[in-house]
């Protein structure tokens, strides 16, 4: 029997094989990176990002990223189910936030830890919550404060016997940059705060009431 020539001996490269030269790995559209398995497209990898690193999603504030979320809620929601995280999408307020799920049936691996806010910056959120929900009950569209006259607000709720009014300031002016880099807040000039629809989601009207009340109760002075 004699030996196949090199023509049709089953071993030809390149065209002729009907063979596909290897794509560099930078210029496959569906990976990412090395040993990229996700199948999500990059722009909604990074919602996802953003809503586990950050507390809130805010529409005016991330309006592309907005749309990408409502694009794709129904993908999102579902890593976020599997990581045993529920995603709350609230429309009206635009504003997209996680909760950890909770349940007495299961045993639920925590994830998200439980960060609270300080006495003072607490006190701070009392103070714009009512605010915004005076200025809002007069048909207002939105509730500004100035830091001096928080601050003078906030320093009535203090110790009256602690002296140290520069501390007090300091921790007042602190908790306000939290509650800025938590949306709570928006600087729209120097000392000058817009309060956004987020201080309504971190204290309900029920908590504002307990804490009103908490506070008559140690100081005898309602916020």
């Amino acid at each position: 029997m004699s030996e196949p020539d090199d023509a049709d001996d089953g071993w030809s490269t390149g065209a002729e094989a009907g063979f596909i030269d290897p794509v560099p790995m930078e210029d496959d559209p569906s990976e990412l990176f090395a040993g990229d398995t996700g199948t999500l497209d990059v722009d909604v990898r990074r919602v996802l990002v953003r809503l586990l690193k950050r507390r809130f999603l805010l529409a005016e504030k991330n309006q592309a990223q907005w749309r990408t979320l409502l694009e794709n809620q129904q993908i999102i929601e579902s890593r976020l189910h599997d990581l045993f995280v529920r995603l709350v999408v609230d429309h009206d307020r635009g504003i997209a936030y996680k909760q950890q799920v909770r349940s007495a049936e299961l045993d639920v691996p925590i994830l998200l830890k439980d960060d609270p806010y300080n006495r003072a910056e607490t006190l701070v959120l009392v103070h714009l919550r009512t605010v915004y929900q005076r200025e809002r009950g007069t048909g207002e569209t939105s509730a500004r404060v100035d830091i001096e006259e928080l601050e003078q607000t906030v320093l009535t709720y203090f110790d009256p016997d602690d002296n140290n009014l520069a501390r007090g300031q300091r921790e007042i002016r602190n908790a306000v940059q939290r509650l800025v880099t938590d949306g709570l807040l928006v600087e729209e000039s120097a000392g000058r705060y817009r309060i956004t629809p987020l201080v309504e989601v971190v204290l309900s009207t029920e908590k504002l009431a307990e804490l009103n009340q908490w506070l008559r109760e140690q100081n005898g002075v309602a916020p």
